[in-house]
């Protein structure tokens, strides 16, 4: 241990106080092992700048912990031993070569920890006495704390994307992915996205976003809107689409021109800006790039380290576009089948179909082979006032080439339907004042609510007996009021006729009116208290507590007789309700979950009234008010979830360990709860079953399952059938960890007849990392001899250009890479060769070798094989059946032969 630090030659000024001796001269000391050895403390605390004392602890298993890239040495834990001989201490040797302990018990570093290395360290510590152990060995765990010490990284440093015009604000059509190497348990790996620029920028206006989170990007409100791409030509289904006939529309648009078309400047422009839309390369030339920033720290500190790229985005033009809403008038005279709308596909040869997206029997629509939308039959409002038609645009195999449209059809309402009403019975009682409210005529229109055609007006036709005249009408409201005093023995019945007219049809509604005595009694309960009742709070809603009744003297079948009843206090929260049958009994029932933790009694004041106002001067009193007590007794109730919808999205590629979710639950009676997790098919997560944090334990894979439920139950300690269960859905996201690869490796070409070799690759990625795909041939070079040229998004052709001299089998490198930019050189076979009739490559008899392959010898040994055995087992079954004959020693030796 005297040579854990080489000697140090130290020179020292000594300042002294005093100014009237002369400072001494420098001196040279030569630090000997033992000076080394005692300075060793000192070094420690000047390297680790902190004090040692809290550093000092008994000879005992230890849990240490120490920052990775700590400048050393640096002083991690001294031992203080009891054994009084004791002079050194010992290491094991699956010890880190970056940990050392001094004779004097100092456990100290000797090179820099990495957390990314190691996330912890296990060593042994035996304390000695001149080379003998006196006590232990210890257990000493190092736990390595990670420093945010790795800024995050891109995978890519350029992306490309592509979204069309009017892509929806807040959809996504691309996604950034960073990386951070620091414990992703840990705020140094909380990555948060943001965009720093968008180039162009004109009127300051952001027309993408980034979600910070999960570095999804997508259009703004600005951007759905204003977002246009470079103009184009428009083509039609089945149109050609080659420079030819691009000469033929203008030289159409232009006849007898007199300049040639190749040099008319005018087309040339055109076929540029065409030649460059179907060749179009976002790191070319975008229409857009941003500036992207990820940072550590989840972007919320002024020390978070950062990282920087760029997304190029082209504009595409979209003329797949929502005619709707269309407006349509019911009962409309036309010829059918009407054109009412037209839709365009992106793709010029796009198949249209048209579905209905409610389940309903009549479906007056039809779709033409360019996209006209066209109505069979009238419409009726009445029936039906909206459809829902949904246009899908697909290729010859019925794969959808834009997304579904949604386009609603509404119907224009016509005045096509008159005012209907029923009889109205109203009562007043006798002697109420003058332009008191009788009720209210209800008449209903079935033409478009709040619209012209249904709005009404009320006037009174007819009154009997018409003398005098004691109603008037509100024309708008249909309320009908007294003129004048009302007196039962002039008369105890009125009936009116009351017009209901809407601008075109009217009808006339039949109207009594009743006039009745005086509410000059009130009700009377059975009990003015009907004593205490006990609940279980489990007891379910809509069980009845008790009966309650009460009569009225009043004219029996008259509003002054009818009695219901009210809840008036004591039920602030709600949880009791009342039902009445009119004829003074109601019951008393539960209306929402009891809850003896939050209301363990109720003290219930019940009402009961007359829908009639009571005479003047008369006030209801106690007789018409009962009381009733509730007291509600505790039950073990399961524990409750905070939340009812638990859902989680993250990225595929997250670290193992890491927290995806909490649940929180609790139990009403406050005892100690559980949690655990059922359902995960694919082992990917665990619970945490004090905190209810769910982690990952193992890798996750969007491609295996993208979308998942488990189940996570909590539960009582003490009682674990208490419990309750909820399905967390779990939604993984896609990371470009998949490159395309080819679906076939080999191929032909027939001299005679070279048609193109179609190649077709896939990619287990999901957008924005999978389709569409670039082919190129890996050389970088224009081949001589091969043309690959772009299908669609997932295939190439391979065109040979060139015929060999002979039959030959070529190895190509295709290099394939999807949409974000990532693929691989992959080897393709072309075999070039003569052919058959049938179109299979011929192989002349010269080139067949007379040798056996080992298949044939193989099976020629084995027939001989066969064959023996067969000839021995005749041979021994003779012998068997000429062995009761006696035969001699040299017969039975022939026979064997």
């Amino acid at each position: 241990m005297f040579n854990l630090i080489p000697p140090l030659h130290v020179t020292t000024s000594l300042n002294c106080i005093s100014s009237i001796s002369p400072p001494p001269p420098p001196q040279t000391v030569i630090m000997t092992p033992m000076v080394h050895l005692l300075l060793l403390p000192l070094l420690f605390s000047i390297a680790g700048g902190e004090s040692l004392d809290d550093k000092k602890g008994p000879f005992q298993n230890q849990v240490l912990d120490v920052p990775e890239g700590t400048p050393v040495p640096y002083a991690i834990f001294q031992f203080q031993v009891t054994h009084e001989g004791v002079n050194d201490f010992r290491l094991n040797e699956e010890g880190s070569d970056a940990i050392r302990i001094s004779k004097d018990g100092w456990l100290y570093l000797e090179k820099p920890l990495e957390w990314s290395q190691n996330e912890n360290l296990v060593i042994e510590v035996e304390a000695l006495a001149d080379d003998t152990v006196v006590e232990g060995p210890i257990s000493v765990i190092i736990n390595v704390l990670d420093i945010n010490n790795n800024a995050p990284t891109f995978n890519q440093s350029d992306y490309t994307a592509v979204v069309r015009e009017n892509n929806p604000e807040g959809v996504p059509f691309t996604r950034v992915f960073a990386l951070d190497q620091d414990d992703p348990t840990t705020p140094n790996a909380h990555l948060r996205y943001s965009l720093i620029s968008q180039v162009p920028n004109k009127h300051n206006t952001l027309l993408f976003q980034i979600n910070p989170n999960t570095g999804e990007i997508s259009t703004t409100k600005e951007g759905e809107m204003s977002l246009k791409a470079r103009e184009t030509i428009r083509y039609g289904r089945g149109e050609d689409q080659s420079i030819d006939a691009l000469k033929t529309r203008f030289n159409e648009y232009c006849p007898n021109p007199e300049i040639p078309t190749e040099e008319n400047p005018f087309f040339t422009c055109v076929e540029r800006a065409e030649v460059r839309r179907r060749n179009m390369d976002p790191m070319e030339g975008p229409d857009y790039s941003l500036s992207v920033r990820v940072q550590d720290l989840g972007g919320e500190s002024a020390n978070a380290l950062s990282g920087a790229t760029r997304v190029h985005i082209i504009i595409q033009q979209n003329l797949w576009v929502n005619p709707g809403p269309i407006t349509v008038k019911e009962n409309l005279k036309e010829n059918y089948p009407l054109v009412i709308a037209k839709v365009q596909s992106n793709d010029p040869n796009a198949i249209y179909r048209l579905v209905q997206k409610e389940r309903w029997l009549k479906f007056p629509f039809q779709i033409t082979v360019n996209g006209e939308i066209q109505l069979t039959e009238e419409l009726d409002r009445e029936e039906k006032d909206m459809y829902i038609l949904v246009v899908l645009a697909e290729d010859d195999y019925q794969n959808q080439v834009d997304p579904p449209m949604e386009i609603q059809v509404v119907v224009e309402d016509v005045n096509d339907n008159k005012p209907v009403c029923e009889e109205s019975v109203f009562e007043v009682q006798e002697d109420e004042a003058v332009g008191s409210l009788i009720g209210q005529v209800l008449a209903h229109d079935n033409d478009e609510p709040d619209t012209m055609n249904s709005l009404l007006s009320y006037t009174i036709v007819s009154q009997t007996p018409s003398s005098p005249v004691v109603f008037s009408i509100d024309a708008a409201s249909g309320q009908i009021r007294t003129l004048r005093l009302l007196r039962r023995k002039d008369h105890q019945k009125y009936n009116l006729n009351v017009r209901a007219s809407d601008p075109v049809f009217s009808t006339e509604c039949k109207v009594v009116v009743k006039v009745i005595d005086v509410n000059n009694e009130m009700p009377l309960f059975e009990k003015n208290d009907y004593g205490s009742y006990s609940l279980e709070e489990d007891t379910p809603i809509g069980h009845t507590v008790l009966t309650i009744k009460a009569t009225d003297a009043d004219d029996p079948g008259s509003g002054s007789s009818l009695i219901e009843f009210y809840i008036s206090a004591g039920n602030d929260d709600g949880v009791f309700a009342l039902e009445t049958d009119g004829d003074g009994v109601g019951q008393l029932f539960i209306a929402k979950p009891l809850d003896f933790e939050s209301s363990p009694t109720y003290k219930l004041q019940i009402d009961a009234r007359n829908p009639e106002p009571l005479m003047k001067g008369l006030e209801y009193g106690k007789e018409s008010t009962t009381f009733v007590s509730v007291s509600v007794t505790d039950v073990d109730e399961a524990p409750e979830f905070s939340l009812d919808i638990l859902a989680v999205t993250v990225s595929e590629n997250t670290t193992k360990g890491a927290v995806l979710l909490t649940v929180e639950a609790k139990d009403p009676e406050g005892k100690e709860i559980s949690f655990k997790l059922d359902g995960d098919t694919k082992g990917w997560l665990e619970i945490d079953a004090a905190t209810g944090q769910i982690k990952t334990k193992d890798k996750l894979d969007r491609e295996t399952l993208e979308a998942f439920e488990v189940t996570v139950t909590a539960f009582e300690k003490e009682n674990p059938e208490k419990s309750t269960e909820r399905v967390v859905s779990v939604r993984l996201l896609d990371v470009n960890d998949n490159f395309p690869k080819l679906t076939e490796r080999q191929a032909f070409i027939c001299v005679k007849f070279p048609k193109p070799v179609i190649i077709k690759a896939h990619d287990a990625d999901n957008f924005p990392f999978s389709q569409p795909f670039t082919f190129a041939l890996a050389h970088g070079k224009k081949s001589p001899n091969w043309d690959l040229i772009t299908i669609d998004d997932t295939t190439a052709k391979l065109i040979l250009k060139k015929t060999p001299t002979e039959d030959k089998t070529f190895t190509l490198p295709i290099n394939i890479k999807d949409s974000a930019g990532m693929g691989v050189t992959q080897p393709f076979e072309v075999r070039v060769c003569n052919c058959t009739e049938l179109g299979y490559c011929y192989i002349a008899p010269s080139d067949q070798s007379s040798k056996l392959g080992m298949g044939n010898t193989v099976g020629i040994l084995v027939g001989t094989l066969g064959f023996c055995l067969l000839v021995f087992i005749i041979v021994i079954k003779r012998t068997n059946k000429n062995g009761k004959k006696g035969l001699t020693e040299e017969e039975e030796r022939n026979a064997m032969m």
